[in-house]
């Protein structure tokens, strides 16, 4: 998955979530039960992380994302040791697509590649107002290569816990 903007839901702490659901509230964009609703929601979902076997996720975040203050230093401090925590599992990588790349970014919205049982790839893009699930592999197989083109663009791992381990020395 590639996340612009903000820690995308399933790497996010309910407190992380329920700060960008405010927000909304706030802007009276929906009510605080549909706040809570959605929250609830991400939890839940996030449970299939858990599952035997667990998934294999790539994940690459826009340097925006962890640079954007969201919540208390107390929220963010919570969401950094997520990503962290998320880093150490053994099914899992993630990296940070630096403000540096620039134009080399191959894309603007947020994407998801899915690699199903039978091994058919999906995609998955969202705008502000509604996601696109693709099948047709024609038009899958270029988002892929895309994706893999921003990974080898990306910081490694490495660099990218370092970049987040330095940001969140600044929240305590």
């Amino acid at each position: 998955m590639y996340e612009v903007g903000v820690v995308p839901g399933l790497l996010q702490t309910p407190e992380y979530a329920a700060a960008l659901e405010a927000d909304a509230v706030r802007r009276q964009a929906i009510t605080s039960e549909q706040a809570d609703e959605r929250v609830d929601l991400l939890v839940r979902r996030q449970t299939g992380l858990l599952r035997s076997p667990a998934p294999l996720i790539f994940a690459v975040l826009d340097e925006g994302c962890i640079r954007r203050p969201m919540g208390t230093a107390a929220v963010i401090e919570a969401q950094f040791t997520r990503l962290l925590d998320f880093t150490e599992l053994p099914n899992t990588v993630l990296q940070v697509a630096p403000f540096s790349m620039g134009a080399r970014r191959p894309f603007s919205l947020p994407v998801t590649v899915l690699t199903m049982p039978d091994r058919s790839l999906m995609s998955y893009a969202e705008s502000t107002h509604r996601g696109h699930l693709e099948r047709e592999s024609t038009f899958v197989l270029p988002i892929l290569a895309a994706y893999h083109q921003l990974q080898a663009e990306a910081l490694s791992q490495a660099a990218s816990v370092a970049m987040i381990q330095e940001l969140r020395k600044g929240t305590s």
